[in-house]
């Protein structure tokens, strides 16, 4: 077990330090299988590379499709003018809800993270001109938007956080609905109150809006003047979500339907097609590797004699089983700076065990199922998570300008609201 806590360490470690955990991972395995009494070479050889494989094999259409999606949805102007609509609609004064809105729009229908950062900046920046608010509130209002309820906790998301349990827990994207929609609730609502207190605490302090120094808004400039209609912007992400959890279509199906239909309906655009597939399935590479790795990471910890401990120790957490898989995802999340990385991790290492909990506990697997997910969007967030570190570098903004206000509404507040539902599932409620 200590040798499994110290693969840990080193993997927390040099994640933090910005060291890629493609190669990270399997020095982190290799401490694990060395304390475990593995070979070490096979270790690597076949238990690592067999848990990377797996997974990559499973996932990576996923993965490529939402990132094809995404980076079409870009391209075409469409993620651009669903966002513009929006903020519109609400207003510049509430130019917190505008961009949070947007944001989470873009996400609950498909639009990787990363490209909603890119589509989002520019608006939110002038937003919080016209409003006055200061820069550093951008990357947490954007965070709350992407990072948090629309990714882990609405039931129907086709981000890959809600759809890696399926897998194990036998379940569907929509899962426990009412769980989720109380998570999101308290995520959403809490988060956003949250940044409009700092908003007046700012204003109070005499903090107010400045102009990036290194003239970032000029990056506004060189979008479009003309963007696509706004309705036949949305239809790429209601087909998404519609042919998925309605129809009952399989993720993949849905992506390409809605692939399909983003370039049907800017076909004059056809020079773009090419240049955003292939960007956005070259993205998908790293993307689809660094979550591999991770879960090769688990694979190997599932295979040492520390594990049985391990897996005692958290079983044996009294109280809801949903408890210890809370803590199982939040923490490997947070070892890895990943929510689908240390979700992938802890449900291959214990998904199992969790589904034959749930089918001997009447607790259902969709409960497993919806806390997994909303557990693997808590530590994730730390500041070595690489979307965070994406934020940042778009926006300008430094972890001493920003970061407390992103561990609030983004690590703190999603961690209560996952104890909140879990006490409402134990006491009956749920």
């Amino acid at each position: 077990m200590l040798g499994i806590f110290l693969g840990l360490a080193v993997l927390m470690a040099l994640a933090y330090l910005g060291w890629s955990i493609i190669w990270v991972a399997p020095i982190a395995a290799g401490v694990v299988a060395l304390t475990g009494g593995l070979d070490l070479l096979e270790a690597y050889k076949d238990t690592y590379m067999g848990g990377f494989v797996a997974f990559a094999k499973d996932w990576f259409p996923v993965f490529m499709l939402g990132a094809i999606f995404g980076k079409l949805m870009e391209d075409t102007g469409m993620a651009r003018s669903v966002a513009v609509a929006l903020t519109k609609l609400i207003g510049t004064q509430r130019a917190i809800l505008g961009v949070l809105v947007s944001a989470a729009v873009l996400t609950y229908g498909g639009v990787s993270l990363f490209v909603v950062v890119f589509a989002v900046y520019p608006l939110a920046l002038s937003l919080f001109r016209e409003a006055n608010i200061s820069r550093k509130l951008i990357p947490a209002t954007v965070a709350l938007g992407a990072f948090t309820f629309t990714m882990t906790a609405l039931p129907g998301s086709p981000q890959i956080q809600n759809l890696i349990p399926m897998e194990y827990f036998q379940t569907d994207a929509m899962a426990a609905p009412v769980m989720g929609i109380i998570a999101a609730i308290i995520m959403g609502g809490g988060g956003y109150f949250y940044l409009r207190w700092r908003e007046k605490k700012l204003v109070a302090q005499g903090e107010v809006f400045t102009e990036p120094k290194e003239k970032k808004e000029k990056k506004e400039d060189e979008q479009p003047d003309k963007t696509p209609n706004f309705f036949l912007s949305l239809l790429p992400l209601l087909t998404v979500l519609l042919t998925l959890n309605l129809l009952e279509w399989d993720v993949v199906t849905a992506l390409i339907s809605g692939i399909v239909l983003i370039m049907l309906l800017n076909v004059t655009m056809y020079k773009k097609f090419i240049p955003s597939m292939n960007s956005g399935a070259g993205g998908s590479v790293i993307a689809i590797i660094n979550t591999s790795a991770a879960v090769g990471f688990g694979t190997v910890v599932r295979e040492v004699p520390g594990f049985a401990n391990l897996t005692q120790l958290l079983m044996g957490i009294k109280g809801n089983p949903l408890i210890s898989e809370a803590i199982a995802v939040n923490v490997l999340a947070g070892a890895t700076g990943s929510a689908s990385g240390g979700m992938g991790i802890a449900l291959e290492a214990l998904g199992s065990k969790y589904y034959v909990i749930a089918m001997n506990t009447g607790i259902s697997p969709e409960a497993f199922h919806r806390v997994a997910s909303l557990s693997s969007g808590g530590l994730d967030a730390l500041p070595h998570n690489g979307a965070v570190l994406t934020l940042f570098a778009i926006t300008g903004m430094t972890h001493k300008d920003s970061y407390k206000d992103i561990f609030v509404v983004a690590v703190l507040i999603p961690v209560i609201s996952v104890a909140f539902v879990i006490l409402l599932n134990t006491i009956g409620i749920l």
